[in-house]
């Protein structure tokens, strides 16, 4: 093989130069070319006062534990059948109230409610579990689920 031919840079680089300075420069403007703007940031929505916020996530706590208390009068027989299932329904639409305010009060710092908000969940996870044990193959003799 044989090696190709040094190559002059400087000389070529020189050409460039020639054929750069040939071009016609663009006669300036009388006026500063405006840039163009920055697109304007997105639309934060508008946040309700401070106050409103607070009432609002107190609101969906106290909600959560009035549910979570009304669950300690439940007024039927949840043995078996449709009344468990019921029941079981009830149950998670505890853990559903207590996670929701729980969002909520971590959202806005909100440290108390934060602290009952969870209770209510783990009650409402007591109040399942309890009857999802009692039918499990954990006691000696588990319940059943649907009636005779």
């Amino acid at each position: 093989m044989t090696k190709p031919p040094e190559r002059d840079w400087d000389k070529e680089l020189a050409d460039i130069d020639k054929i750069i300075a040939k071009q016609p420069v663009a006669a300036p403007s009388p006026t500063p070319a405006a840039a163009p703007r920055p697109a304007p940031p997105a639309a934060r929505p508008v946040e309700p006062p401070r106050h409103r916020l607070v009432l609002t996530t107190w609101l969906r706590v106290l909600l959560a534990i009035g549910v979570a208390a009304a669950m300690t009068q439940w007024p039927y027989a949840h043995g078996c059948g449709l009344k468990l299932y019921l029941y079981l329904g009830a149950a998670s639409g505890v853990i559903l109230a207590g996670t929701w305010s729980a969002v909520m009060s971590w959202r806005r710092r909100m440290g108390l409610a934060h602290v009952l908000s969870l209770l209510v969940t783990v009650w409402g996870g007591y109040l399942a579990g309890r009857v999802i044990v009692d039918r499990s193959s954990y006691p000696k003799a588990p319940l059943s689920w649907s009636c005779p």
